[in-house]
């Protein structure tokens, strides 16, 4: 398990260089009252890491202050080395589907498209070979045959997919996922699954926030345990542990249990 202390951060700053992604001291308020506080890890290449903890534990808020899309209060954050200004169009995000208007009037084919206009453009045509690479992007995930179809008018996994599909197109190498396997049926997080597994071994790095306790062993190869402060971060074996999940998870006995019962099967398998 990696713990980081003052002296090791002030170490680490001077080598993160190059790093996907290097988070020191990282704390955000919300009307005076910390929702993150003095965050502090360090994501190496190829990795897949879950982030992990109750609702109400500031996962969306750490992605959204890694991103720059909310204020931090104080800390660093280095993305490749630099501020995340300096290499956005390295980092691919997936935002949670409730976040999204559906009932906007767009083709799933055009919502991937938009994952290259840092490239194009925003003001520029969307040309032929454009849209062929976001119809390989939405056939690596499977429904490339709904291209047209809008974008409300596909199911909740669909959209998923969608959404992925627009983040792979960009080929980044950090990639950032907040929930995607919520509301999607089995063949479609088994898809995703692939689809980061694949990712993890062409060397990108990928974060995603998970609420499936029983599925973390199987998914990642890092767990971030996170509930406004960093409770333990480092290989899943090392750290998705009893003690570790009750000090994330306090009170909230049923996740807990089904956690140390998953964890109870696995090792008699």
């Amino acid at each position: 398990m990696t713990k980081l202390t003052n002296s090791s951060l002030q170490n680490a700053s001077k080598d993160s260089d190059g790093l996907p992604l290097s988070v020191e001291h990282l704390t955000v308020s919300f009307h005076r009252k910390p929702v993150l506080w003095d965050v502090s890890f360090r994501a190496e290449p190829g990795k897949l890491i879950g982030v992990i903890g109750p609702n109400g534990a500031g996962k969306s808020t750490l992605f959204k202050a890694i991103m720059d899309l909310i204020p931090k209060t104080d800390g660093k954050v280095h993305v490749f080395g630099k501020p995340f200004a300096t290499n956005r169009r390295r980092v691919g995000y997936v935002p949670q589907r409730e976040s999204v208007d559906w009932d906007f009037p767009i083709s799933a084919l055009d919502v991937v498209s938009m994952g290259l206009y840092p490239e194009i453009g925003w003001f520029r045509r969307v040309k032929r070979e454009h849209r062929q690479r976001a119809m390989s992007s939405l056939e690596r995930l499977g429904i490339s045959d709904l291209a047209n179809r809008q974008i409300n008018e596909l199911s909740g996994g669909q959209q998923q997919r969608t959404f992925l599909a627009r983040a792979l197109v960009q080929n980044a190498d950090l990639y950032l996922l907040d929930e995607p396997f919520s509301a999607v049926d089995a063949a479609t997080e088994a898809v995703i699954v692939n689809v980061l597994r694949e990712l993890r071994d062409a060397g990108k790095t990928v974060l995603v926030i998970h609420h499936d306790l029983q599925t973390v062993t199987d998914y990642f190869d890092s767990v971030l345990l996170l509930n406004m402060r960093v409770v333990a971060f480092g290989e899943t074996a090392d750290v998705f542990q009893a003690e570790n999940l009750q000090k994330t998870y306090g009170g909230m006995l049923t996740l807990f249990d089904e956690a140390t019962e998953a964890m109870r099967h696995r090792r008699k398998a």
